[in-house]
């Protein structure tokens, strides 16, 4: 009884498949007619009607297909072209997971969706600054802030759903300084009563390409101790320490990642780090435990994608070498193989602007960090436009052309790769 509701009138179509019924018909009596015929006018004739049921019949079914997406779907074409891309082509890509936080993750995961729909992204939980802050105090959740960009990042949504998502309020309302996206994300959780599993279903509203999955449930405090024996609590307070950063840690200590994050980390292809806030965004990823240990043992190929400036305070006159070591010290020898660096040029109306804010473009002291034992690219990879950074398509093509270049080749996984080979020679150095 359900199949007669196509028979209902406005289905819009009955008419189509008559069409296509018409076609079969017409298509049957020219097949029939062809081989029997000697007159030429008559094969004319067989041939024509063959060739109208073909016509019919290919319209026919072309057309119910239309109308159909015209329901199921606000951008028939697009999204018909689109999902059979992904299905076919970006399913098939390579298993990548990015660690970090902050925009410049987000920023690679634009390009990086591109080739792949098999992204997971790591995200910290360390925030406790702006809505984000505000949101983790009052309701006692994971601070929303740094997932909602990587959400974004990878979202397939209509653009209208984008800038919702990253719409601030303004105004002296209650609501001023917090963004849609994490009030949505906190209402998430206060249904499911779970932030990773409302931060899965902010996933499917955005149809994003990938994973993204915090580092840890637990509810976790950076604290930074400097230089000079003096200790600095919380991410939004460790960037504004005028004190050099010795080491971070997490309080309470013990806490353990996500069974998703340890899941996607053993089966990658490859392992991204950065870019981003050295001490505020990708070590405190590193921090939670058995992550380091998951990192070292899996088979992936791991990345450390260095900045392109300097952050104020923070990572004050580091160069890339640096960059490596404080990853490094933190972590484990094996936590990285290769160092993505920039060598691309910067207008000096940039820096200028940067360096009003105390922040200079990061040295590629490429010989400094072959003498620790790792690999480097270093590549054209920044983009300035409107600001300094990443530009989401060079990285993303880097990025791939390394995971090429190393399928199929022995990488060592417990310690700094020493074998050059696992680099594609165009871009190796």
């Amino acid at each position: 009884m359900r199949f007669l509701k196509w028979l209902y009138p406005g289905m819009q179509v009955k008419r189509w498949v008559l069409l296509a019924l018409g076609g079969v018909f017409c298509f049957g009596i020219g097949s029939a007619l062809l081989p029997v015929e000697n007159n030429i006018f008559q094969r004319a004739i067989s041939l024509g009607i063959l060739v109208i049921g073909l016509t019919s019949l290919s319209m026919g079914v072309v057309l119910i297909v239309r109308s159909l997406l015209d329901v199921v779907s606000p951008r028939p074409q697009q999204d018909l072209v689109e999902r059979v891309f992904q299905r076919r082509h970006l399913e098939k890509g390579p298993r990548i997971v990015a660690i970090g936080g902050g925009t410049g993750l987000s920023t690679i995961l634009h390009g990086l969706k591109q080739y792949t729909t098999n992204i997971t992204t790591i995200v910290t939980v360390a925030d406790d600054g702006g809505s984000s802050g505000r949101l983790r105090e009052e309701f006692d959740i994971l601070p929303p802030g740094d997932i909602r960009n990587c959400l974004v990042a990878l979202a397939d949504a209509e653009p209208l759903m984008q800038q919702l998502f990253q719409y601030r309020f303004g105004g002296n309302s209650p609501l001023r300084g917090h963004n849609f996206g994490n009030l949505f994300i906190t209402a998430m959780t206060q249904i499911t009563g779970d932030f990773e599993q409302a931060v899965q279903a902010s996933s499917k509203v955005l149809a994003i390409r990938g994973r993204v999955v915090p580092a840890t449930n637990a509810k976790v405090c950076l604290i930074a101790e400097h230089e000079d024996g003096s200790v600095t609590r919380g991410e939004t307070q460790i960037s504004k320490a005028p004190v050099p950063i010795r080491r971070v840690y997490l309080e309470p200590a013990g806490c353990q990642p996500t069974a998703e994050a340890l899941a996607q980390i053993r089966d990658a292809n490859a392992i991204v780090l950065g870019p981003g806030s050295l001490y505020t965004s990708i070590i405190p990823n590193l921090l939670v435990d058995r992550m380091v240990d998951a990192i070292v043992a899996s088979k992936a190929l791991k990345l450390y994608i260095c900045n392109v400036m300097t952050q104020t305070r923070e990572t004050h006159a580091y160069k890339a070498s640096d960059h490596v070591r404080a990853l490094v010290s933190h972590t484990n020898p094996g936590i990285i193989q290769v160092c993505l660096v920039n060598t691309g040029p910067i207008p000096d109306a940039f820096l200028d602007r940067y360096r009003q804010e105390d922040a200079f473009p990061v040295e590629s002291d490429i010989q400094r960090i072959r003498a620790l034992g790792y690999q480097v690219v270093a590549d054209d990879l920044v983009s300035t436009d409107g600001v300094v950074r990443h530009d989401p398509e060079k990285v993303a093509r880097s990025i791939i052309n390394l995971i090429v270049g190393s399928r199929n080749r022995t990488v060592t996984t417990n310690g700094p790769p020493t074998d050059p080979s696992i680099l594609p020679s165009a871009i190796s150095v």
